[in-house]
Parts: structure tokens; sequence; C-alpha cells
């Protein structure tokens, strides 16, 4: 079931600090573009390749200085144009390859080729090819890195025909290995991050089917484990980021665009509605982050390739914390009367949808920081009760009604 994702007003919580909050920066310095790969080390981002308004598929390098919002074209990658590439980092060193040569499919050449990129010599160096997907190159795949080794998963082979296939990429032999295969069957137009020692892999497509299940991959004992259902859309060519050990999911294309966000905190196993993206809707954008903020723009929206450039700044999280640590809320079940206390003075308001995502109720918070809540009129069943702050973010709790 799609949970209804509503708006949000943001609000600051203090005048020098914006906490889950988006912030238009320059437009990007190559102009429009799509089906890019983008990727940060150090203090700088890089964008590499893509298509462009002109429908044509490119291989240049960008670098974003985020101190002087400014970037700066870097040598070309030495080998083929491309579009739909991955791109990990390992240490001070950057991993691009895969993707396609040209806009069209049928027409072009998949890519197997790999290529390191040093931002000290701004040079690249040649590594080892992918061998999967049969060895003959493939597009549309999602990469990562966990543990100073970099990971290829899924991708497209040709039409019709996908891959669930993982595969790892170990720098100090320059050789990959074939790891335990996607559990969700073949996919492509996937989204991964990676938190502490896991990563987190899913969505996508395996077809003309949209998928919305993710999984987390543990890469020293090579299996992998489902996660919490995902409350929004399903979707593919979404972008993903990490931040303060806690992975996000953002844009994407389900049939229609998309502009939310959505955190995922693998401390509890849950996702939690963030800011939507300050730009329109869009798909095929590119995302990396420096010194934890977020930086996500280019891609595709419903008016054609986009060069807009925004930068996240994740909630405070402290303030969610110590407000979580004071909240009680009882009982729970409840049959009749909700009580909670401990709300703080930053919280706005409180409310309760079920689980269609329609709002069943809403309360403002009084001046002792206690509530009452009449549930005596609802079904039986389980509900979720959001909590809003004055600055926009947002938290929730199950409850159930019995």
């Amino acid at each position: 079931m799609r949970l209804f994702l509503f708006c949000l007003v943001f609000i600051p919580l203090w005048v020098t600090a914006q906490y889950n909050t988006w912030t238009k920066l320059n437009d990007v310095g190559m102009g429009k573009r799509e089906r890019a790969t983008g990727f940060a080390i150090g203090n700088f981002g890089y964008l590499c390749g893509g298509i462009d308004t002109a429908e044509i598929v490119h291989k240049d390098l960008w670098a974003y200085n985020p101190q002087s919002d400014a970037w700066t074209q870097k040598a070309d990658l030495p080998g083929s144009p491309r579009r739909d590439a991955v791109s990990f980092v390992i240490g001070n060193f950057a991993f691009v390859g895969t993707g396609m040569d040209s806009i069209s499919g049928p027409t072009g050449d998949r890519l197997k080729d790999f290529w390191r990129y040093n931002p000290s010599t701004n040079s690249w160096a040649a590594v080892a090819d992918f061998p999967g997907g049969g060895g003959d190159g493939i597009y549309f795949a999602t990469g990562f890195a966990v543990g100073g080794k970099g990971y290829l998963c899924g991708g497209k082979i040709g039409p019709n025909l996908y891959s669930s296939q993982l595969w790892e990429y170990k720098p100090s032999n320059n050789q990959w290995i074939q790891r335990a295969s996607f559990p969700g069957g073949v996919r492509y137009q996937m989204l991964s991050f990676v938190v502490g020692s896991k990563a987190y892999v899913g969505m996508g497509t395996d077809q003309n089917i949209f998928k919305k299940d993710v999984y987390c991959y543990d890469p020293g004992a090579n299996n992998w484990q489902a996660i919490a259902s995902f409350p929004a859309y399903e979707r593919g060519s979404a972008s993903a980021f990490s931040l303060e050990e806690r992975g996000f999911v953002c844009l994407g294309n389900n049939g229609g665009l998309l502009s939310d966000l959505i955190e995922y905190n693998p401390k509890t196993n849950s996702w939690t509605l963030r800011a939507a993206y300050g730009g329109s809707e869009r798909k095929s954008a590119i995302s990396f982050v420096i010194d934890n903020k977020a930086y996500v723009g280019t891609g595709k929206g419903y008016s054609g390739k986009k060069k807009s450039w925004y930068v996240y700044e994740p909630s405070n999280y402290a303030a969610l914390e110590q407000l979580e640590s004071s909240l009680q809320i009882y009982p729970n079940p409840v049959s009749s009367t909700l009580k909670i206390s401990g709300l703080s003075n930053f919280v706005s308001n409180f409310e309760v949808y079920n689980i269609m995502g329609i709002k069943v109720l809403q309360s403002e918070k009084n001046e002792s920081y206690q509530h009452s809540i009449d549930c005596s009129a609802l079904e039986s069943g389980s509900y979720i009760l959001y909590f809003t702050l004055l600055d926009g973010q947002t938290f929730s709790k199950k409850i159930t009604k019995i």
C-alpha cells in the first residue's frame, strides 16, 4: 500500500541554524545534463559523463567546490563517452566505469572498461574491466564502496535482459570477484547507499514493474537481509546518499516523476519522511556528500533536462533524540484515550494517520506539553502518530487501537 506523502511546512527553529532544509545553489557549470555519475573525494564533488540537451553523450569531468559554489572542468575520462555509468570512491581515488556510449541502446555499445581517477594529479589510469553481465559490458547498474572495496550490482545487459549479480572490486590486486547475487531478482535503475560497514541496495525496475524493496548487504558475511518496507512510492533512477549514519532516498521515476526525500535509520530499521527536494521533480540526477551536507542536482524533469543544483542540510538529530527520550505515549495499545506527555517547546503539532496514509486525527500541543487524544471512534488496527517540530522536522510512533 502506498502511504500518502503529505506536504511539510518549514519554519526555522533558530535564526542561526537551518535543519532539514534545501538551499538553491548556482547551476552546474556544464549546463543541463542527465544520466551522469557523481562522487565526492575530500572537499570536492565531481560529475562525469551523461547526456546534454543536444542528446550528445559525454565523457567530461567537472569538479565542484562548495566553498565557492563553482564548477571547474577537469581531465576527460579516457574511455568512450558514456551514460548510466557507475562510480565509487576508495580512499583518495574514484573508480568510474561501465555504461552505454549512445543515447539509444540498440545502436550503442555497452561498456565494461573501468578507470581510476586521481584528483591530486588530475589523471586517469585504466584498471581491470568489469567481467560481469556476460563479459560484454553493462549499464544502469548501481555502484558503492564498503571497507576499501568497490561493488557493482544489477544493471541492464540488453533488451529484456537484466542482471542480479553482485561483483566486488579489490584495488590491492586489481581484481573482480563475484559475490552473493541481489535477492530481489534481476533489476536495473537501482539505488544504493552505505551506512557504516553495510550497504543498502534496492528499488529500480525489472522491466516494466517498478520496485520498492531494499536489502542490506553485509560484505563480511556476504549475505543479504530485507529491511523495513519503504513507506513511499516505488521508483527507479532515484538518487541516494548517506548522512549522520542514515541513508536517504530522493527523487526518481515510477511512471511519473518524484521529488520526495525519505530517510532510513539502520539503528531502528525505520523510514521517516523529510523535506521534499528543493527543486522540481526529476529522475537520473547525481548526488554526493561533502562536509555532512548532500548536494543533488541535474537530471531530467517534466520540462526536460536540468542544470539546477541544491544542497540539503540534515535534521537536528540531537533535538529529535532529546524529544524522543522524554516522550511518553500511553496506554499503547489504546482502547479510548491516548495520553502524550513530555512534549518539548519546539513541537508544533501531531497528527494520526491510518495505514492508507489518510489523516484521521490532528491536535495542537497545549501549554503544559501534555495532551490526550480521544481514539474511541477509531477502528481497531495500526496507526502512525506523527510529530512535527517548528522547523518542519517530523518523527513518528506506531500506535495500536484495540
